[in-house]
């Protein structure tokens, strides 16, 4: 029937005279006739008589397992809420419990402290001064080392942190056990400060004491003191003649 229409359809382009003769409503009808047979035909008319169609694949069931009910009920056309399923007990007994608030300053001022109280990781958290008396002396005897022996030379200190550091540390030299004969202190010559060191070396080289009496007498010089002594000295020279 589709070959009878194809045939029919060239007929009515072949000529003019031919196309004029069809009316609308004949066109129309050789158009719903055409419809019709072609949804009639069935899709596997064309193939062999044993032949089918591809199988769908099948898929094997999916076991989802226990599914949760919802929290909102609905019965009567009213809806109802499981309470003690919208919070486990953990979260209910915060919940339940007061809530303490900081004051935001007070706890910045906190986290300022303690950012304060160390030097940063860049200077290994060194801690914050602890300024006791006799930390207080090593630290002068310590900026004041560069007159303790006139023939060693120190680098000059530059530090604009003021007289004291305002972080530091005070640790011991543990000398190693291959060091005991080359870079070990004996134990009579170890003092507890820096002050006991420095006295002790004085006792043995008298350096302080020279030096002050030179400053003395420099200070005195051309004074009652030092006119004293010059008579003194030019007598003693008249008596041996």
């Amino acid at each position: 029937m589709a070959a009878k229409f194809e045939e029919h359809q060239l007929s009515i382009s072949s000529g003019d005279s031919d196309v004029d003769d069809l009316s609308d409503q004949q066109i129309h009808r050789l158009l719903r006739d055409a419809e019709s047979r072609l949804r009639a035909k069935p899709l596997h008319a064309g193939r062999p008589p044993g032949e089918h169609l591809m199988p769908l694949p099948k898929f094997s069931q999916i076991n989802p397992g226990a599914i949760p009910q919802p929290y909102v009920t609905s019965a009567d056309e009213v809806a109802h809420v499981d309470s003690p399923r919208l919070l486990t007990p953990q979260d209910k007994g915060l919940a339940d419990s007061p809530r303490f608030v900081e004051d935001p300053i007070r706890v910045k001022e906190r986290s300022m402290k303690v950012k304060k109280a160390t030097a940063g990781p860049n200077w290994f958290n060194l801690p914050r001064t602890n300024l006791t008396p006799q930390l207080k002396r090593d630290l002068q005897l310590l900026r004041l080392r560069s007159v303790l022996d006139p023939k060693r030379h120190y680098k000059k200190n530059t530090s604009k942190g003021g007289q004291f550091p305002e972080f530091s540390q005070v640790g011991t030299i543990v000398e190693g056990s291959t060091e005991f004969f080359s870079a070990r202190i004996p134990n009579k010559q170890r003092k507890k400060t820096f002050v006991d060191e420095v006295l002790a070396g004085e006792k043995e080289s008298g350096y302080f004491g020279r030096k002050y009496n030179e400053v003395q007498a420099s200070k005195t010089s051309g004074k009652k003191a030092f006119y004293k002594k010059l008579q003194e000295r030019r007598s003693s020279v008249g008596k041996k003649r």
